[in-house]
């Protein structure tokens, strides 16, 4: 990281217990490198035994990595930068779509399926984005997973943390009776963007692109070009954390300042 971007994600790191004062022996790494190894990790694809050695022992990095699965520190960034593009911090409309990919070896045969659409043996990531693109909510399953049974998990988590959240663009893959479930159990308009039948070949969609273009974003990830890791929620937190090296440098790279706050 830039001393810009780690200036912006030192503060969302959660303290110590040892510097709390609630015991504990005190970390032997700096934070910084800690980061930094895992972002190594995720953006060039390598295997965590391979670490190099300019970095902590693989063990350490791996705890750390595995200490911040769930700490949020995406939440935080997203906000921050919803704020700089002029947004309020929580959105109110959405986009759904869900990627398949194919899994290693490593993938274990209960956590992976076949996408029969697409002849893919792998796992789904379902994402739930904002119009900016930014990841709201994600939830990895086997490629075998219809994209209306993954909604029923992943909408209902999505609306308990975005109270203002009341419409989700998605595409004919969630037409049925998902759209009136959404509407009577969440509060939330499932919009579907059909593709017109008339057409042929590549069409760019109104509202569906913004998904697109994230998916592609994770990508830029050796270590999400396909799936490796044996659990479902590590390739969870594989994704959140490229989301979050995306979004410490868009958030670095522009100047910090009051920006007027529009509809998100």
């Amino acid at each position: 990281m830039s001393d810009a971007e780690w200036a912006l994600v030192r503060d969302l790191l959660p303290v110590p217990s040892w510097m709390a004062g609630r015991g504990g022996r005190p970390e032997g790494y700096c934070h910084r490198q800690m980061v930094d190894a895992v972002r190594s990790l995720v953006d060039n694809g390598i295997k965590w035994r391979a670490m190099p050695c300019d970095f902590p022992p693989w063990p350490r990095v791996y705890a750390f990595f595995a200490r911040w699965r769930d700490a949020g520190l995406v939440a935080e960034l997203r906000g921050a930068v919803r704020r700089s593009q002029g947004r309020k911090e929580e959105p109110r409309a959405g986009v759904v779509d869900p990627q398949s990919v194919k899994a290693d070896a490593t993938v274990a045969h209960a956590s992976r399926g076949l996408d029969a659409g697409k002849r893919i043996n792998g796992r789904k990531r379902h994402l739930l984005t904002d119009a900016l693109g930014l990841l709201l909510a994600g939830r990895v399953t086997p490629a075998s997973t219809t994209d209306r049974d993954a909604a029923r998990l992943l909408l209902p988590a999505a609306k308990s943390h975005f109270r203002r959240l009341a419409r989700i663009w998605a595409d004919g893959g969630y037409t049925g009776h998902l759209t009136d479930w959404t509407d009577q159990h969440l509060g939330v308009v499932l919009d579907i963007v059909r593709r017109s039948d008339d057409v042929r070949g590549f069409q760019v969609l109104p509202r569906r692109w913004v998904v697109e273009r994230s998916f592609a974003w994770p990508l830029l990830s050796r270590r999400l070009v396909r799936d490796y890791e044996r659990r479902t929620d590590t390739s969870e937190a594989v994704v959140l954390w490229s989301m979050t090296m995306l979004m410490s440098r868009r958030l670095a790279a522009r100047p910090q300042g009051p920006v007027p706050v529009r509809a998100a």
